[in-house]
């Protein structure tokens, strides 16, 4: 009888283990996060678990903003806007505050609100005097003229001014080393070799960083030498020893420095994706993300410019973009990518995971700027 109950005792214990072990087995693993927006992460989960998978979708998008279809565009949820030139052009400091004020406070989410003010050849804000008496020179000129003492005293009227409007992204350093006046990207570049081009990358991401506004490094891989991808798309040739000594290494100083954001090129890099324009090749965002530990955001150039075009698989460059590993989108067609993601989405072409993991990058960006206190 003893020998019985003790047999019964131990099948009990035994399935009760079993039980406790396969609950255990069963519960799902939480994602380690780590990186630049580590500590946000858990708000960010929280914030997308309530969200629908339309405004998940609307939330990868940063928009080329028109004023007149903010009201409309609202109703899908966009992650952000860019402003370009136009968009300042008839206003005052006054007036342009109140309409992307305005913008934030019809927006579910808070908007990452972009503009490319870098200097020189690119000002979208300083070119007009109703916000600054001349426009910023280029960073290579206020070098020139004043070594870093003065480019960090710019960058931080530069940052002042842009938040002042609500800006809170300027999409900017341009990082590609170019030396050649023959080189498209030549009057935007820091126009030095891959050391001085390093120690800028570092710098002005430094200089962002403590005047608390984001910056964005451009345009990854590099461009080197090639074509403005605007019109025509750039086949670059060049070696991958080239690109790990020498085009690679501002973008490394800026990732130690703990830039938020870099944007990548729509050019063919041979050595790395001989197939796909570097905004469309998971090679590239594995170069980012393995090769350089970048741990922020990475997104495309415009997915409207004519470069990509004749690249993407049945027209559809949002869904490769997004299956790529970008974590946002650049686009001037807005309503029917975001259609297009929801549609490929519906017919398994896109993980919906894919989504959650890049809508939460974002939200934690948007934690990590001080956007949702706001």
């Amino acid at each position: 009888m003893k020998k019985k109950i003790g047999l019964l005792i131990i099948l009990l214990l035994c399935l009760t283990l079993g039980c406790t072990q396969t609950e255990e087995k069963e519960q799902p693993t939480k994602k380690e996060y780590t990186g630049i927006f580590q500590e946000y992460y858990a708000q960010a989960e929280e914030t997308v678990k309530n969200m629908t998978l339309e405004e998940k979708v609307g939330q990868v998008f940063l928009v080329r903003y028109n004023v007149s279809d903010v009201e409309y565009w609202n109703d899908y949820y966009p992650g952000g806007y860019i402003l370009f030139a136009r968009d300042f052009q008839n206003h005052k400091k006054d007036s342009i505050t109140e309409e992307i004020k305005h913008d934030q406070e019809i927006s579910k989410y808070p908007l990452i609100i972009g503009v490319d003010e870098e200097g020189g050849n690119v000002t979208r804000v300083s070119r007009y005097i109703a916000y600054r008496d001349t426009k910023f020179k280029s960073p290579r000129a206020y070098y020139e003229e004043g070594g870093y003492e003065l480019l960090e005293q710019i960058e931080k009227e530069k940052a002042e001014l842009l938040l002042s409007l609500g800006v809170n992204l300027n999409l900017a350093p341009v990082v590609d080393i170019s030396t050649s006046e023959e080189d498209f990207i030549y009057d935007r570049a820091f126009g030095k070799g891959t050391e001085e081009t390093t120690e800028f990358a570092r710098n002005m991401v430094k200089y962002a960083n403590e005047n608390h506004i984001n910056s964005c490094l451009k345009h990854f891989p590099g461009y080197g030498n090639n074509l403005d991808t605007h019109t025509d798309i750039a086949i670059d040739e060049r070696s991958y020893e080239n690109f790990l000594e020498n085009d690679f290494k501002p973008f490394q100083a800026g990732i130690e420095e703990k830039v938020p954001s870099i944007l990548v090129a729509h050019n063919i890099v041979k050595c790395i994706d001989s197939e796909y324009p570097a905004s469309l090749s998971k090679k590239v965002n594995k170069e980012l993300r393995n090769t350089l530990g970048f741990t922020g955001i990475i997104m495309t150039d415009d997915l409207a410019m004519d470069a990509v075009k004749s690249y993407v698989d049945d027209g559809k460059a949002a869904t490769q973009a997004m299956n790529a590993g970008n974590d946002m989108i650049i686009t001037s067609d807005f309503v029917a990518m975001r259609d297009e993601l929801l549609k490929s989405i519906e017919t398994g072409e896109l993980k919906e995971e894919t989504i959650n993991e890049a809508v939460t990058k974002v939200i934690a960006w948007k934690y990590y700027s001080g956007l949702f206190s706001k």
